[in-house]
């Protein structure tokens, strides 16, 4: 499982907490819910590098196809000029090297961006999980909060 499950799998734990009558608190075993969140602490770095090693991939591809459209482009500038006196085959080689510079351009910006997409995605997730955990703890604390307001023990002790 990696860090967003883990997540998950705490606010679950919290969802599905049995509640504690006439309050809006809940019972949640501290050393199950602990665990959970040490685990996804745990995991977190390690999927910020999964996500640091995509950039890296993807300026590894952006860079590969630059070295390949450079390639390309020098290819193509020698055919070229062994053809110049043939200027149908001229034409035909730069419409081929520009269609060819194209293509590769057209790959490197689809495959960046397939891999920020990705990232993207990724990072959403994560957000949307911490957004409800953080969400979850602000309800349980303003529960906590409105707990001891509603004390019949407190009331009592403010009517006399």
């Amino acid at each position: 499982m990696d860090s967003v499950e883990k997540l998950v799998t705490a606010i679950t734990i919290v969802e599905e907490a049995r509640s504690v009558p006439l309050s809006a608190s809940c019972v949640v075993h501290r050393g199950d819910l602990l665990e959970v969140l040490d685990e996804a602490r745990t995991l977190l770095p390690h999927d910020l590098v999964k996500a640091q090693n995509l950039l890296d991939a993807r300026d590894a591809i952006i860079e590969e196809g630059h070295s390949s459209a450079e390639s390309l482009i020098s290819i193509a500038r020698e055919e070229v000029s062994r053809m110049v006196e043939q200027t149908a085959i001229v034409q035909a080689a730069r419409d081929e090297a520009a269609r060819i510079l194209a293509e590769v351009h057209e790959t490197a910006d689809r495959e960046r961006e397939e891999v920020e997409a990705y990232i993207d995605s990724r990072l959403a997730t994560l957000e949307v999980i911490l957004t409800k955990t953080s969400d979850a703890v602000a309800r349980g604390r303003e529960r906590l909060a409105g707990a001891h307001e509603n004390d019949a023990l407190s009331q009592l002790s403010t009517d006399k």
